[in-house]
């Protein structure tokens, strides 16, 4: 039986058959019994990536398989969430080597969308941490492949968003810590300029992200809030907070959004409201704090249903990225753009990225700006004129965050697309695992 699903922007909405296999052979038969297949984790994409007809849902694939206390080499099925892994390897010393801006994330999403996060510009992506994996066919067999086995199949479900076939399990490397807190060193800056130049400065530090006011125009456009994080050592944790239990930094504390906000809320003044009392808050110069792994890393996770917050139409999370050449000219027309339109966003992120990789990986060198933006009248149009500017500086945009790219627009900015349709057809994916998604944009 059918029921209406969507994924975390609430748009679109779609009825699909979702089946929940409870092991690899229940997987197998419900493959070869179908035809607009695609699996899904936590549904935590912002668009129609795990969409189709038929959604194969990871639940159940949600054991720890084996775990080296030497090496951080952990194996697990890919439904297991990130946040699973945090909370029972965060307090034994060990963290994720690349995590995104949500830990309700499983690992086999994780891998399909080839996640990255605040250190990209120094570690990589998730893909880079990766070791092996296991990928269920569309003829039924089962694939291990890494760097040096099936490299194709590897390289190209690492960022394939799941067309290659059911990801079930992996094998990952996680990195060292002492604690569950992060030093955090905050900067405020006045404008464009001086944020990239932060940034560039700021290279040598294991993550970096800003916040940033895309709604404020003339000397102030760019305006933002620089946050830089290094996970702190126990010496340290000590000296400043008085004692307290370095465990304490992996505490959760959740509050929920209970009903979805009305549109009338969703304008520019509240928008803009919002922007001037944040960066308003902020002081000048440079500020130390030590914050909890959950507040440097997953500050919306504590907000349970925050997406609600958009209203009943969804939202888009439009997210791009400019090579390091053409990003600070590329930023200033579209943030002009945006400040001149009539779609604000409500939460805007800026982020340098290191070097790619994979078949239709995101990253590049470069910045990537992602805003949230409420749906409404007139949006995708308004959309259209900004994917033209990000084009004519050579950018690209993020599958895992796109509900309405048009097909011409995401071809231009992956190269590799070919060799991706050709490996999909290579393992019998073609006419087997499809989206929403791949079938708009021509995979």
């Amino acid at each position: 039986m059918k029921r209406r699903i969507a994924n975390w922007g609430n748009y679109p909405v779609t009825d699909a058959e979702v089946v929940t296999p409870s092991g690899v052979e229940a997987a197998r038969d419900v493959v070869a019994g179908s035809a607009m297949l695609i699996s899904r984790g936590m549904g935590r994409c912002y668009g129609d990536s795990s969409l189709s007809d038929i959604v194969l849902s990871t639940d159940r694939f949600n054991r720890m398989r084996s775990f080296r206390e030497n090496d951080g080499l952990l194996s697990c099925e890919a439904g297991v969430p990130l946040g699973e892994i945090v909370e029972i390897f965060g307090p034994r010393g060990w963290f994720l080597p690349v995590t995104p801006g949500t830990k309700f994330v499983t690992v086999g999403g994780a891998i399909a969308a080839d996640v990255h996060g605040k250190n990209h510009h120094r570690d990589g992506s998730f893909s880079e941490h990766l070791v092996e994996m296991e990928v269920l066919l569309g003829n039924g067999e089962i694939v291990t492949c890494s760097r040096e086995k099936h490299e194709d199949l590897f390289r190209a479900s690492c960022g394939g968003m799941g067309l290659l076939g059911v990801i079930l399990s992996a094998t990952l490397r996680l990195v060292r810590v002492e604690t569950g807190w992060i030093r955090q060193e905050t900067i405020k800056a006045v404008d464009l300029d001086e944020i990239m130049k932060r940034f560039e400065e700021s290279k040598g530090w294991s993550y970096s992200v800003a916040w940033i006011d895309c709604l404020a125009k003339g000397r102030e456009t760019g305006r933002s809030v620089l946050m830089l994080g290094e996970h702190a050592g126990k010496n340290e944790l000590r000296r400043s907070l008085d004692g307290r239990r370095a465990c304490d930094g992996w505490a959760t504390k959740r509050v929920g959004v209970p009903f979805f906000f009305p549109e009338f809320i969703l304008n520019r003044f509240a928008a803009r409201a919002f922007n001037t009392a944040y960066y308003g808050h902020i002081p000048k110069g440079r500020q130390e704090s030590f914050v909890d792994c959950d507040a440097f890393f997953y500050p919306l996770d504590k907000v349970h249903r925050w997406n609600r917050v958009y209203g009943k139409r969804g939202f888009v999370q439009y997210q791009f990225v400019l090579p390091v050449r053409n990003s600070h000219e590329g930023l200033k027309r579209i943030l002009r753009a945006v400040s001149e339109g009539d779609h604000p966003p409500f939460l805007t992120v800026l982020k340098l990225l290191g070097k790619g990789s994979g078949f239709l990986s995101f990253p590049m060198e470069g910045y990537t700006l992602a805003m949230d933006i409420p749906i409404r009248e007139g949006l995708f149009p308004f959309l259209d004129r900004l994917d033209e500017i990000v084009l004519s500086e050579g950018g690209r945009f993020y599958l895992a965050k796109d509900a309405r790219m048009r097909r011409e627009v995401f071809e231009a900015g992956y190269p590799e697309v070919g060799r991706f349709r050709e490996i999909r057809k290579k393992y019998g994916a073609k006419d087997r695992f499809t989206s929403l998604q791949s079938t708009r944009v021509g995979l």
